[in-house]
């Protein structure tokens, strides 16, 4: 398995990064289509985990208010489980590190908290609803002495 950073403009590898999202956001989590691709695609930076060329997780990273935020982090259902996950994860923080940004910031799905606390996240808020399913705000710090909260 592979990571790749996608910018905007490479068009098929964003596409890939759709069609992952698509398939877990919408097909398997009826997030209404709508509100799964909005206005900052264009500016976010995506990252896409391929197994032997063909896509299966994807993610973004955007930077907001100090923070190094991540986004639509999603895995297609077989490879749940394989570490797909954990190198989108690793490569996004990565580039944050790269950019000098000291603290990451998401909002996780309840059902995929543990699986952020066991990459170093904490939860610094309680529950609330993101299209329709309860979510967490979770943050990690990236630098020594660099305040995540």
């Amino acid at each position: 398995m592979e990571v790749k950073e996608v910018s905007s403009k490479q068009q098929l590898e964003l596409n890939d990064a759709f069609k992952v999202r698509f398939e877990v956001f919408v097909q398997e989590q009826n997030v209404p289509e709508e509100e799964e691709v909005d206005e900052f695609e264009e500016t976010a930076l995506h990252f896409v985990a391929y197994d032997h060329g063909d896509p299966i997780g994807a993610g973004r990273l955007r930077y907001v208010d100090g923070y190094a935020k991540v986004e639509r982090i999603c895995v297609l259902a077989q490879y749940r489980h394989t570490g797909a996950g954990r190198l989108i994860m690793e490569a996004i923080e990565e580039k944050a590190k790269k950019d000098n940004f000291p603290s990451m910031k998401l909002n996780a799905q309840i059902s995929a908290a543990d699986f952020y606390k066991k990459l170093g996240y904490h939860v610094t808020s309680g529950e609330f609803l993101d299209a329709g399913i309860p979510h967490v705000e979770m943050k990690k710090a990236l630098q020594a002495g660099s305040q995540s909260i």
